[in-house]
């Protein structure tokens, strides 16, 4: 299976377990770097619902093999740990993660980025499914962001298929968008329910309406995760076009590396 930015010269990188400071609690993260060269930009990985598991490791990898210093936190290092098999369990702890929680902690992510030396100090984030909700709260609700790519992110409209809002999610994302404080690329699947084409049309309505800077786009013949290889979701196609385009938005936001 093909997939874009597959690392090919894993020895140019270096890559290490780490953790860091978040809300009241230590956050265990995956970083991975260039050996060699820099300053370079920063960028937070956020995992789907399944939690950080190789695949996200491995895009953590490719994003640093293009000259990226690349940090995926464990937003479930608090526990108790659950088989990411096992969908139920993921789902309860994708719901039970408090928001305001989320957002701390990442913002302590990003204070680690910035504190590592031979970084540029302009963090991005980008997220997946429930990590691309993550990252639209995170860039509306902190000024700690450079630049945001929130990839499928489900749920911006309401808490829960059944709840508007609920104790650890007491305010819908979408009416938060007001608050946007860095550049947004929106990324969603044509043939996805959530976040489905009328959520990409409602969030791209507010983001006009608050004078934000964002692109909203909608890749057809792609549904939800479909840049997620290690599932059947998967569309190579649509994966292969939205990777230049991720770099090229980070690029032009976060800068690359100086000589």
């Amino acid at each position: 299976m093909a997939v874009p930015g597959a690392v090919t010269h894993p020895e140019l990188l270096e890559t290490q377990h780490v953790t860091y400071a978040g809300q009241g609690a230590t956050i265990s993260a995956y970083l991975a770097r260039p050996r060699s060269g820099g300053p370079y930009p920063a960028l937070i990985v956020i995992h789907e619902a399944f939690g950080p598991n190789e695949h996200i490791h491995d895009v953590t990898r490719r994003f640093a093999a293009q000259g990226f210093v690349a940090l995926a936190p464990n937003l479930y290092s608090r526990g108790p740990a659950f088989d990411p098999a096992d969908r139920a369990a993921a789902m309860a702890a994708m719901f039970a993660l408090p928001d305001a929680q989320a957002v701390a902690d990442l913002e302590g992510a990003a204070r680690f980025l910035r504190e590592q030396p031979g970084t540029t100090g302009k963090v991005g984030c980008i997220g997946f499914c429930s990590g691309g909700r993550q990252t639209l709260l995170l860039a509306c609700s902190s000024t700690v962001l450079d630049a945001a790519v929130d990839c499928w992110g489900g749920f911006i409209t309401r808490a829960t298929p059944t709840d508007v809002v609920t104790e650890t999610r007491p305010v819908p994302v979408i009416d938060l968008v007001d608050r946007l404080a860095c550049p947004l690329y929106a990324v969603f699947g044509a043939e996805d329910a959530n976040p489905s084409p009328a959520d990409a049309k409602l969030l791209e309505e507010r983001l006009a309406a608050a004078h934000k800077t964002y692109t909203v786009e909608i890749f057809p013949d792609a549904g939800h995760a479909f840049f997620a290889d290690y599932r059947d979701t998967y569309r190579e196609a649509a994966a292969f076009a939205l990777w230049p385009k991720v770099l090229d938005f980070f690029r032009r936001h976060l800068g690359g590396a100086s000589a």
